[in-house]
């Protein structure tokens, strides 16, 4: 019971102090990223997976993937003629992804570490990506979004998962603002307004 309080107080105070401080989750915190929020089954790796409609041999961008909480589950997703490129800022997140990925037995996950909007993905490439609690951390998301729109094939979606627990929480309406300034259009909603999941679709 207690263990339970001081897990909950210390997730508090770190996330009161990162809320802060627009940077990505630090690789030493990843175990919180991890982890399955007990409270929102909007974050849930499986109900974010299982609303992208994903195929064998789809390619999927894990953009932000930090330790890979999707990125396994995509792979699986796209079988092995598919792809999923686990794309981070620090090599620590992209090295837990890899140990991971390895003991899984995955032949299909590339990586690439950079920031969006550095222009390291190639164009109309993907059928998928994923932004999962991300977003706040970017600091130039309109490059970060332009990336992904370009990276996508026509009738590609970008997934925008967001929930009030993460410290850099962005509303659906200010991400529909920045992700309709992109060229994005909303084609589906999942959830409720502090914990949901965008669909929103490169138009062909």
């Amino acid at each position: 019971m207690y263990g339970v309080l001081g897990l909950i107080l210390l997730i508090l105070i770190v996330g009161l102090i990162w809320r802060h401080h627009s940077l990505p989750c630090p690789a030493w915190l990843g175990w919180m990223v991890e982890m399955d929020n007990p409270f929102s089954e909007t974050n849930r790796a499986r109900v974010i997976v299982g609303h992208l409609g994903l195929a064998p041999g789809m390619k999927v961008l894990d953009a932000g993937c930090g330790p890979g909480r999707l990125t396994l589950p995509l792979a699986e997703a796209v079988g092995p003629h598919g792809e999923v490129t686990a794309l981070d800022i620090q090599e620590g997140m992209l090295a837990r992804v890899r140990e991971k990925v390895q003991a899984a037995g995955l032949q299909n996950v590339q990586f690439v570490q950079a920031g969006l909007g550095e222009g390291k993905l190639a164009q109309v490439y993907y059928d998928r990506a994923v932004l999962v609690t991300v977003l706040g951390e970017i600091p130039d998301q309109a490059a970060a979004l332009k990336e992904i729109y370009d990276a996508l094939k026509p009738g590609g979606i970008l997934s925008v998962t967001e929930v009030i627990f993460d410290p850099h929480f962005q509303h659906r309406e200010t991400v529909l603002y920045k992700v309709n300034a992109a060229g994005f259009k909303e084609i589906n909603f999942f959830g409720r307004k502090l914990a949901y999941t965008l669909h929103l679709e490169k138009p062909v």
